[in-house]
């Protein structure tokens, strides 16, 4: 009934639907197993993409050939880039999506890849032979073989739901846990754990009194995340979320139902996400504060359903619905569904490869909250990598690595791998030490080339990267060169409450003032809106940042090329660290355990301090 096949990818969810495309599109042939064909790429929690550091790692994924960003362009509601008040290392754009459409798009875009198929049933074993991953065997009784598995089941590993008191099994609200991986996985000597993550209720937004809230339109430009598409959606269509808030009545009720928390009372094992806690954890932890702010989130164009995002919960029903009511603009409100807790097995990420590749089993590869991490984005990222080197192990060729300097998927990776977790990893601007080279903007700039050499981004996506750069440099070069006479822009200065001009100066050197950005310059000053007329947006804007941020962004170079001497320093493969007695004995169990490859993922290593790394150093003749 089955071929065999080079990949088969493990769930549908974020990270399986990015290493399935990925794999297929560099020439694989490709099976998604998964156990609904109706919830494929299915929006668990909130109907968003992107965000805080998400949002660069959207762009990243679209940079390498990924789908993610051409699904969000596609099936958005609401468009703003955060953070806009800072400097363009810390623009994150994000996008309110349509629930059903992001799905039925990712599906639509999945079964129109050449290479894939997909097939309906739960996996409950790895076949593994001669230490190394050779196919699956389904809940049906099928052996179906492979060169490579890539493992992405999200929260369904052994899943435990949890509401009040009540407790069942599942991976997800109305669909049921994945069993046997785990147990198999522990067996062949995989060390695994529990983790939590939690989602709020769903409610009718026609019950809901919006004129107590405050109104959050989208942007008035959407930019989008796909350096492919340009997004369909005009800023005047977008639709509005809401922001109201808890109160001291919200707090008490909730209190209420501590007894009979699941959280509280020790039944939930797992750790929950610090950076995203239910909102019993945030009063429980801060109980200084009197109010915490709530996001009122459409689901999408054509449905009544909110998602009332800061208020996750595992408390009762009849708790969420009592403390909802005592929300301004909640007081009438009718809910869809509760909110839960769900418990899942993980697998320590310190136990993979860079490669994702897993150190005890052979071409057996994981991605996504299998190792650790929360949220849509950071699956996503790890599907794609899962994806592209298990089509470069099929065909016994050297793995995709991304550094730290190159890619905040390369950060998130390197923290996993060095660092481990023991609860839900979320990525932040602040793990990237390179971040002024790591922006939203060029994410292409750093990562189409890479992806083109591979095979998997396309001729058309590196043809849009090189007219670009070649377009940038004309605009920095001509930024450079013309010359602005004092009459011709003093009035435009002095709007902007800058100091006027009492000699010609190049359009660059009052480009790097404050409160001076190219696209008011080319809207008041003729003879930059002629000179540049046929630039795009995108394109001017790298080029002013560029030229604004040129020393920041050089001195980050130098930083990286000051790091990248350790990295080059190969640790041997069957270094003995048991004889490194001055090594501190926490070191030594870490470089033992992880293995590292370099001297600088030695240095990153948690645990391990630079006199540690002096005496590897040493041992090893540097």
């Amino acid at each position: 009934m089955f071929q065999s096949y080079d990949v088969i990818v493990v769930g549908a969810g974020h990270a399986g639907c990015e290493a399935a495309a990925a794999a297929a599109n560099m020439g694989s042939s490709v099976l998604l197993i998964t156990m609904n064909m109706q919830t494929i790429a299915q929006m668990s929690c909130n109907p968003a993409m992107g965000g805080i550091a998400k949002g660069q790692i959207v762009k990243e994924i679209d940079a390498l050939g990924g789908y993610s960003g051409t699904v969000t362009d596609k099936s958005m509601i609401q468009f703003r880039m955060l953070n806009r008040s800072k400097g363009p290392a810390m623009w994150s754009p994000r996008a309110q999506c349509d629930r059903m459409l992001f799905a039925a798009t990712w599906r639509e875009m999945l079964e129109n890849t050449g290479n894939l198929d997909f097939y309906q049933d739960t996996v409950k074993e790895i076949i593994v032979k001669n230490g190394k991953a050779t196919g699956v065997v389904t809940g049906m009784g099928h052996s179906i073989y492979s060169t490579c598995v890539v493992l992405t089941n999200g929260t369904f590993l052994n899943g435990v739901i949890h509401i009040g008191e009540k407790n069942f099994g599942g991976g997800r609200v109305a669909e049921k846990a994945a069993t046997g991986i785990t147990e198999q996985l522990v067996s062949l000597g995989f060390e695994s754990d529990r983790l939590k993550t939690g989602t709020p209720p769903r409610i009718d937004g026609r019950s809901l009194d919006y004129s107590k809230m405050e109104e959050q339109k989208g942007d008035d430009e959407v930019v989008g995340f796909s350096y492919l598409s340009k997004p369909g959606l005009k800023p005047a269509a977008q639709k509005s979320c809401w922001i109201t808030y808890t109160n001291q009545d919200v707090h008490d009720i909730l209190k209420e139902g501590f007894d009979s928390s699941p959280m509280f009372k020790g039944r939930i094992q797992g750790t929950g996400p610090r950076y995203c806690p239910s909102i019993e954890d945030k009063i429980n932890r801060f109980s200084e504060r009197d109010r915490h702010q709530l996001f009122v989130e459409p689901e999408g164009w054509n449905t009544v359903e909110i998602y009332v995002n800061g208020f996750s919960t595992s408390l009762s029903e009849d708790i969420q619905y009592q403390a909802l009511r005592k929300v301004p603009g909640f007081e009438n409100v009718k809910m869809f569904r509760p909110g839960y807790a769900i418990e899942y097995d993980y697998f320590p990420p310190t136990q993979l490869q860079f490669s994702l590749e897993t150190k005890l089993i052979q071409n057996l590869f994981f991605a996504g909250q299998i190792n650790g991490t929360t949220g849509y984005e950071e699956a996503a990222c790890q599907g794609l990598i899962a994806g592209i080197n298990a089509h470069q192990k099929a065909i016994e060729d050297a793995p995709l690595i991304l550094k730290r300097s190159e890619a905040y998927i390369g950060v998130l990776i390197d923290d996993l791998i060095n660092k481990g977790t023991d609860e839900p990893y979320r990525m932040f601007t602040s793990r990237a030490e390179f971040r002024t080279l790591l922006r939203q903007d060029n994410a292409d700039m750093r990562l189409t080339e890479i992806s083109y050499r591979l095979g998997l981004a396309s001729q058309d996506r590196m043809e849009r990267l090189q007219k670009k750069q070649q377009n940038v440099e004309e605009i920095k070069n001509n930024l450079h060169k013309i010359s602005l006479e004092p009459e011709k822009v003093n009035g435009y200065l002095n709007s902007v409450y800058s100091s006027p001009l009492s000699l010609k100066q190049k359009a660059a050197q009052i480009l790097l003032r404050p409160g001076i950005d190219i696209g008011s310059m080319l809207t008041h000053i003729d003879i930059l809106r002629e000179a540049f007329k046929d630039y795009s947006r995108e394109e001017l804007e790298q080029a002013e940042i560029q030229i604004k941020y040129d020393t920041y962004i050089e001195k980050e170079k130098e930083l990286v090329q000051k790091m990248s001497q350790l990295e080059n320093l190969l640790i041997p493969d069957n270094f003995n660290y048991e004889k490194l007695v001055s090594l501190s004995t926490e070191a030594r169990q870490k470089f033992i355990k992880i293995k590292p490859r370099t001297l600088g993922q030695a240095s990153r290593i948690s645990g391990v301090n630079p006199s540690d790394v002096q005496i590897l150093m040493l041992y090893m003749g540097r």
